[in-house]
Formats: C-alpha cells, sequence, structure tokens
C-alpha cells in the first residue's frame, strides 16, 4: 500500500492528520545532535591549547554523508572562520571531492581529530589527541557514517589509538574499532600533497578507491 493509499485508509477510519517522519526531519534530528554535542565542549579549557585559540572548530557539512573526512587540527584560516579545511588545503580537498568523487564540499562531513589549532600550525601532541577523541568518537557515532577516511598520520592515530606510518596505510582499510560496521580508509592529508605534488597520482589512486567503497556513480 502506498502513501496516498494509506492516507485514505486513515482517513476512512476517522484519522484526519496524519505524521509522517521524513528524512528531511532525520536529518534535522542529527544536526541536532551535533549541536548539542558541540554546545557542550564549545568552551573547552581540558589542555593547553585553549589559551591561544581563537575559537573551538567543529566539524562541518552534510551528517547523513556516506564519508566523513577525518584530518589533523584546524589552522590559522580554520581558527579564524570556525570551519574545518577552510585553508588551501581545504580548497585543494574540495576541488578534488568533485573531479574524483563527483561530490561537493556540502555533500560529505569534514571534521579533524583536534578541534582547536595549536600553537604555528604544529602537530598536535598525544596529550592533545587524547583529549580531544572523546568529542570526535561521539561526533562519529551520531554520524555514523559508511567509511572514515582519515586524512594523515595523526588522523589514523586519533581513529585507530596508536601512532603509524600513513605511507604504509594508504589505500587499506581497517574495521573502525568503536564500531564494526563502519569502515577506515587511510590516505595523505592534502597538505602534504600540496607540499609534495609528486605524491598526487597517490593521493588521486586512493580517492578514487575510495569513490568505490562509498558506491558513489
Amino acid at each position: 500500500m502506498g502513501r496516498r493509499e494509506t492516507i485514505k485508509a486513515l482517513e476512512v477510519i476517522g484519522l484526519s492528520e496524519v505524521y509522517l517522519k521524513t528524512k528531511i526531519e532525520k536529518e534535522t534530528d542529527k544536526a541536532g545532535l551535533l549541536k548539542k554535542l558541540f554546545e557542550s565542549f564549545k568552551d573547552c579549557s581540558k589542555c593547553s591549547l585553549y589559551r591561544s585559540r581563537r575559537q573551538v572548530v567543529f566539524g562541518d557539512g552534510n551528517p547523513y554523508s556516506p564519508v566523513a573526512f577525518v584530518g589533523e587540527a584546524p589552522g590559522e584560516e580554520e581558527d579564524v572562520q570556525g570551519k574545518p579545511f577552510v585553508g588551501r588545503a581545504g580548497k585543494y580537498l574540495n576541488r578534488k571531492l568533485e573531479e574524483i568523487l563527483n561530490m561537493k564540499r556540502e555533500q560529505v562531513y569534514i571534521t579533524n581529530v583536534c578541534k582547536c589549532r595549536p600553537p604555528a600550525n604544529r602537530k598536535p601532541t598525544s596529550v592533545e589527541i587524547a583529549t580531544c577523541l572523546p568529542y570526535l568518537r561521539q561526533e562519529l557515532q551520531i554520524i555514523k557514517p559508511k567509511v572514515i577516511c582519515c586524512l594523515g598520520s595523526t588522523a589514523a592515530e586519533g581513529i585507530l589509538g596508536k601512532k603509524l606510518s600513513i605511507t604504509r596505510l594508504r589505500g587499506q582499510l581497517f574495521s573502525y574499532p568503536y564500531d564494526q560496521k563502519i569502515k577506515v580508509f587511510f590516505t595523505y592529508h592534502p597538505a602534504y600533497i600540496l607540499r609534495n605534488p609528486r605524491s598526487e597520482a597517490e593521493f588521486v589512486e586512493d580517492l578514487e578507491k575510495l569513490k568505490e567503497l562509498i558506491g558513489q556513480s
């Protein structure tokens, strides 16, 4: 029985108002959960990064995306704008998403392991990573993507819980330790490609594999 037939049948028995849960509502629900999570730690001062940051930078994008990209930490532009991947590396990533995955930035979800910018864009310490991990795990639990794509070694460390070489991991697929239904994929951070353009071919190869994993046509 289709929607129209169901509504007519309900009207026959005296029900004139029918509440139908839609995909839009589901998306609003997820966005609401993410907003509540962000509100719970937007003033976080659990590690020393709060002293130098402008603001906490939370994830951004479509919470129903089949893929969630996880990077390292906000840079200067991200710290100013309050959104992840809005600097040079972010613009490069946006271009590759459209070229290879046929997806625009707003169609995917993008976040970082650390939510505050480290001074001078240095790599986050193990303590700083560990401090932010509960927020990242809650964020991913809400989104439940089909695939988590780790961009760089810091993201890999945050997701798998140990230091690993991204050159050895890239292109490989693992299960997410906190939800076996979610797969974890690894590739280079876009900033690395900007510094090492010779590795772009490998990055493109990885994104093509990712496209197959998330089932994009």
